[in-house]
């Protein structure tokens, strides 16, 4: 495995997975949909961040606090007694990579390709239908996209696709420009 599914992350990552399809496709989105709002809790919480991401609280403190997070927030089943484990192995400062790293062996598993697409404005949604649309035949299969605004850029797009990467911003044209221009000079 390589890129965002190796280390521990991807172990953790791929062990959550087998467990989940033991069960069943169910549980596999389930556990998916579950990891989502745990990870979005995260980035919405400084006070959770810290937890996730400091040395300094033991195992069974972050243990403690997990468990009472997941209570409130209604998430249980298989996602939690995962989340559970990983904070009693105090491993909660990788939880957001095996989070992602879960989602991707997800999308694999179901044939789905990440393509993340930077625009300098958000476009109309016919535009993003069109994109997508347009994605999917390059792929060759379902396309999960992900568009990032990026006003530096100054216009046209940037995408990324599986390990292809398309830069037609008008940033990089000015900046290819630039160069011609310094060579001829």
């Amino acid at each position: 495995m390589t890129g965002p599914i190796s280390g521990v992350a991807g172990r953790y990552a791929s062990a959550l997975l087998e467990t989940a399809a033991e069960t069943g496709v169910a549980a596999i989105d389930q556990v998916e949909a579950d990891l989502d709002r745990f990870d979005a809790l995260v980035r919405e919480s400084a006070d959770l961040q810290r937890l996730v991401r400091s040395p300094v609280f033991s195992a069974d403190e972050q243990l403690a606090a997990v468990t009472t997070i997941l209570d409130r927030s209604g998430i249980g089943g298989l996602a939690a007694n995962f989340l559970k484990l990983v904070a009693s192995r105090r491993r909660l400062f990788a939880v957001q990579q095996m989070i992602a790293a879960y989602k991707a062996l997800v999308a694999a598993r179901k044939g789905v390709v990440r393509a993340d697409v930077t625009l300098a404005a958000l476009p109309a949604v016919q535009v993003l239908d069109d994109l997508k649309q347009a994605l999917r035949d390059v792929a060759g299969g379902d396309v999960d996209l992900h568009v990032k605004i990026d006003p530096s850029i100054i216009g046209g797009l940037v995408v990324r696709l599986g390990s292809r990467m398309l830069d037609a911003s008008l940033r990089n044209k000015l900046n290819s420009i630039r160069l011609a221009m310094k060579e001829v000079g």
